[in-house]
């Protein structure tokens, strides 16, 4: 071995060591949020990232739900460091809501069945993972169960570096995705 490479090999290997013992980080795109990534439902909703703004100091991106041509609203979302996803705020019409707390709408990546969080009034739990079949495809996804303070529980079930493909309401009723762009 080179003297070069024989000097290099101790502090490589702890490193590697050290690496090895490191939390796994959530892979790149493990919660969507490419400019342009678009998502289309069967209840006529499509939703459209945009490029990254700032607002208040705070780098956001945008999250369009567009029904026919209409915008009805925008959520701002905080992409951060350490693969948290936070709602900052919301935009209807022309009126900006900038919440004074934000809310988690996804801890660090990846999620397991088990975890849950807390924010605005609501808990949300990974109960499990489930195949589905939408019109967009076959996947495997993750339910995320939703419950707010007195109400019916909602599943989300999440494909990591796809994104929501189905919504499923406590009553039964499936909004799936159709498109992905």
């Amino acid at each position: 071995m080179p003297p070069v490479l024989t000097r290099l090999a101790a502090p490589l290997a702890l490193l590697c060591a050290l690496l090895g013992t490191a939390p796994a980080a959530a892979p790149a795109g493990y919660y969507p949020q490419a400019a342009g990534t678009a998502w289309t439902y069967s209840n006529g909703e499509r939703q459209v990232l945009g490029a990254p703004v700032t607002y208040r100091g705070v780098r956001v991106v945008p999250l369009s739900h567009v029904l026919g041509r209409v915008l009805v609203s925008q959520d701002l979302l905080e992409y951060r460091a350490d693969g948290s996803v936070w709602l900052r705020g919301l935009h209807t019409g022309r009126e900006l809501r900038w919440y004074a707390a934000p809310v988690l709408v996804y801890p660090a990546g990846p999620l397991q069945p088990g975890q849950s969080w807390r924010g605005a009034g609501r808990t949300t739990q990974v109960t499990g993972v489930q195949g589905v079949t939408t019109p967009a495809g076959t996947f495997n996804a993750l339910v995320l169960r939703t419950q707010a303070v007195g109400g019916a529980p909602q599943d989300t079930l999440f494909v990591p570096g796809v994104g929501v493909v189905r919504y499923r309401t406590a009553d039964g009723r499936t909004t799936d995705l159709t498109a992905r762009k």
